[in-house]
């Protein structure tokens, strides 16, 4: 891995987590006790800085015991073990962050929602000054409280998983942007169903309530219909798509520490992604058209254009594309054996160092230093763990298209099987090679 590869993974390990460090409250850098978010952070942060620290020190030549100065091989393996070591740190700490974040999220989620709902009397308060107070008004409140405690129910309920957070998370820890999108469209669509219900309930005579029931008529809801439908079918799909991939080993998928906002619009690698940002901003923009539709006829559900109905269509299509595309299991297109400067060709014999190169070594995800300790390379029988080899800024070894290991002396001469486990726990096809004795 380069040096910008490098950077990525410090990237992704630095917002992880953090966890207990034992120290005193109030010491230097804030709390770090681990029992509150802010001594989780403060302890994954140092544990960060720390690990940072030592990789550069190595990278620079410092710190490597002078009993081991004499042999590289022992020197890179013993470096390899003590980053290794230190990045587990970071990663149980990482863990730790995220159960107070969870907590912390659940705890403020009554909070805000019953904040809208205050928000809401407030201003249907403010706007009937004049105007009057009237059983549409009543009815939109009801509707808002009867939502607010079923949500509030249903974060208690899945508090130890963040909350409302639990239903539009993943297997794999981060937000899902297709469940998210379903869930944009089902809590308003949810809230209007209320607010009628309510009405008819208020309703004075049989004429307002002969009206309102036109208005829930399929002829008008037939465009809100369809892209609700839309967003729920992209969110089954794609998560039956992803589930048999995975099942079948043609997509590589590594959890992430906790879920992020960011997560909606990037792949698991943190990079943006065209398919998940385009289908959340159409989906964003059609939603706000339909508060809009509704907010300037209330007696009826909004109704959607068959035109925006077609966008939402081609979106949700692009999207489940764009999952199918993306991740692959790692490919193994040749291995040689690497070459020290000055060093002579020749066969690959027991204690040389090979470098396999190839494609998918690093899937998305794994680029914090605990994940790519996880890399293993097989030789006919033997399990052969991928060495971190730290650069200024990042790792070179393991990289996504390139791993270099050496040969271990339990590896019988003759022709062997290379096969590379990623970090993801999916493995390439075996590839060979001749072991010269």
């Amino acid at each position: 891995m380069d040096a910008a590869a490098g950077a990525g993974a410090e990237t992704s390990t630095s917002t992880g987590g953090s966890a207990r460090t034992g120290a005193e409250p109030g010491a230097p850098g804030g709390c770090r006790c681990g029992d509150c978010p802010d001594g989780a952070r403060t302890g994954h942060r140092q544990a960060v800085a720390a690990f940072l620290a030592l990789r550069e020190d190595f990278a620079a030549g410092r710190g490597v015991p002078a009993a081991l100065a004499h042999s590289a091989g022992a020197a890179r393996q013993w470096i390899s073990d003590e980053l290794a070591q230190s990045a587990r740190t970071v990663a149980e700490r990482a863990a730790a962050e995220g159960r107070a974040r969870c907590e912390t999220l659940w705890r403020r989620t009554p909070l805000v929602l019953w904040g809208a709902v205050a928000v809401l009397l407030i201003g249907q308060a403010l706007t009937a000054i004049g105007a009057g107070w009237t059983d549409a008004r009543t009815a939109a409140l009801a509707a808002a409280v009867v939502l607010a405690a079923l949500l509030t129910t249903l974060a208690w309920r899945h508090r130890a998983n963040g909350g409302l957070l639990a239903p539009v998370t993943g297997a794999d820890s981060r937000l899902s942007t297709s469940r998210t999108v379903a869930a944009a469209w089902l809590l308003p669509v949810v809230w209007t169903v209320l607010m009628f219900a309510a009405r008819l309930a208020l309703a004075p005579d049989a004429e307002g309530r002969r009206r309102l029931l036109a208005g829930l008529g399929l002829s008008r809801g037939a465009g809100l219909l369809t892209v609700v439908a839309l967003a729920c079918a992209a969110a089954a799909v794609a998560t039956r798509l992803v589930s048999v991939r995975l099942a079948a080993g043609r997509q590589q998928k590594v959890p992430a520490e906790y879920p992020r906002a960011g997560d909606l619009l990037t792949d698991d690698a943190g990079r943006g992604s065209f398919a998940d940002a385009q289908y959340v901003l159409l989906n964003a923009v059609a939603v706000v058209f339909a508060a809009v539709r509704l907010g300037t006829e209330p007696d009826r559900l909004p109704d959607l254009p068959w035109g925006l109905v077609a966008l939402a269509a081609v979106s949700a299509a692009t999207y489940l594309a764009g999952k199918y595309a993306e991740g692959a299991r790692p490919v193994v297109l040749s291995v040689v054996r690497a070459r020290e400067i000055g060093g002579l060709d020749g066969p690959v014999r027991t204690g040389d160092d090979i470098e396999i190169r190839g494609s998918g070594f690093v899937p998305p995800g794994a680029q914090p230093p605990h994940r790519l300790a996880r890399t293993v390379v097989r030789i006919g029988d033997v399990d052969v763990h991928v060495p971190l080899v730290p650069v200024p800024g990042g790792f070179a070894n393991p990289a996504d298209g390139t791993l270099v290991v050496p040969v271990p002396a339990d590896v019988e001469p003759g022709r062997a099987e290379v096969r590379v486990i990623t970090a993801a726990g999916v493995e390439s096809a075996g590839y060979p090679l001749f072991i010269q004795e």
